[in-house]
């Protein structure tokens, strides 16, 4: 162990600056010190397949708090370094730049990676994945010399991507080996609405079908689809999902499951080391279940747990998950989790004004809702979802029904 009591955090995720920020409001007051194998200061995350992307927001723009902050916060950042071992036992890190590390606490906030598609000619230039800032000004810089651009993987990241692009004026396909867009996560209504505004914007759809191989000699001429058919695109970009990083804690002898296995207060296997964010796999009170999210929300709460647990206090995580996604003029809200419904009732008219909401039921109790413009009814459908008050679904399918009228006082 260190001389002096310190925390070290491993990655500058979103996950990583809200837990330097509790430890500090909770009163951890030695040395804190946040490793990244990336060479920028923590940054955000969810604008780099949209805003970003599309050039309507600066590099400058995306960083989460300003140096200044950090200094208030007294944290030392080492920055384009790797951890490449945890000696849990020993308290010692291991760096790529051939150093030692101790640490009294240990967080580990090291996200997930962009899943890779093991086929031929995806090591070929102007293929692409997208998940960190680097990878996004990598496509940009395709994009300058790109008419046409192939997303393989038509979930929220790679419609984000098709939207962005579109807007640069490059003629984009979408390919999707599902028989319908977002089918993992979303309904058949979320599905047919998305694929109709890519549709509209001039984006091409092509379902039930995946990439076999990337075609060219060193840069990307073409997309070879399993049905026998080829797609010529002067650019590719793989969004098949992600990975949670826990090599580390494999390696170190914590439990991992699908993700690094916590408990409600972000405590890992092991009494010195937290996890927080994409990479763990966390027991939710308030679905009654566990699961690996990848949310900006969830990971910032997380946090606020795992740091509390390093100053030897108890908060534990129970929050209802929450997402995001911006494509073009419309914004998806999405409150809750909907695996496991039976009941399915759309609210407002899908096509008319772009405004419309569904709500997942398990009988008559509401999981999850997809709001399409509809704020209001994202922030009463949390209410009714953490409620779990049974409600008729008539009452939710009637548009000029007030939602606030089904919260029970």
């Amino acid at each position: 162990m260190p001389s002096s009591p310190q925390v070290v955090v491993i990655g500058a995720s979103h996950a990583a600056v809200q837990l330097i920020v509790s430890l500090r409001q909770q009163g951890w007051r030695d040395k804190i010190i946040v490793i990244s194998d990336e060479p920028h200061m923590p940054y955000q995350r969810p604008p780099l397949s949209k805003a970003f992307l599309a050039g309507d927001i600066g590099e400058d723009q995306l960083i989460l708090r300003a140096a200044t902050a950090y200094e208030k916060l007294d944290v030392e950042f080492v920055l384009g370094v790797a951890v490449t071992a945890i000696d849990a036992d020993n308290h010692q890190l291991s760096l790529s730049n051939g150093s030692k590390m101790p640490f009294t606490k240990l967080a580990l906030c090291t996200g997930a990676r962009a899943r890779p598609l093991p086929i031929p000619g995806a090591d070929l230039e102007a293929v692409h994945y997208l998940r960190s800032m680097n990878d996004v000004k990598g496509i940009q810089q395709s994009a300058t010399k790109a008419k046409s651009a192939t997303i393989i993987g038509g979930g929220y990241i790679g419609l984000e991507t098709a939207a962005s692009l579109n807007k640069l004026g490059i003629a984009v396909t979408v390919l999707e080996t599902e028989d319908r867009l977002l089918k993992r996560v979303a309904s058949e209504p979320i599905s047919r609405f998305y694929q109709n505004l890519h549709q509209q914007k001039g984006v091409a759809i092509k379902l039930a079908t995946g990439a076999v191989a990337i075609n060219g000699t060193s840069i990307v001429t073409g997309v070879a689809c399993a049905d026998g058919t080829s797609i010529d695109t002067d650019m590719v970009i793989i969004g098949i999902g992600v990975i949670p990083n826990t090599e580390l804690a494999d390696k170190a002898g914590l439990t991992v499951d699908n993700g690094i296995v916590v408990n409600q207060y972000a405590q890992t296997s092991h009494k010195d080391i937290v996890a927080a964010g994409d990479c763990t796999n966390h027991p939710n009170p308030v679905l009654n279940t566990t699961l690996r999210l990848e949310s900006v929300p969830n990971a910032t709460e997380q946090a606020k747990a795992a740091a509390a647990s390093i100053c030897g206090l108890k908060k534990a995580y129970a929050e209802l998950p929450w997402f995001w996604s911006d494509q073009y003029e419309v914004k998806l809200q999405i409150a809750g989790i909907s695996q496991g419904y039976n009941n399915l009732v759309v609210r407002g008219q899908i096509n008319e004004d772009r405004s419309f909401s569904v709500f997942y039921l398990k009988d008559s109790t509401i999981l999850a809702a997809d709001c399409v413009n509809r704020p209001k009814d994202f922030m009463l459908a949390k209410k009714l979802i953490l409620q779990g008050a049974p409600v008729d679904p008539k009452d939710l399918a009637n548009d000029s029904t007030d939602l606030k009228t089904l919260i029970e006082k």
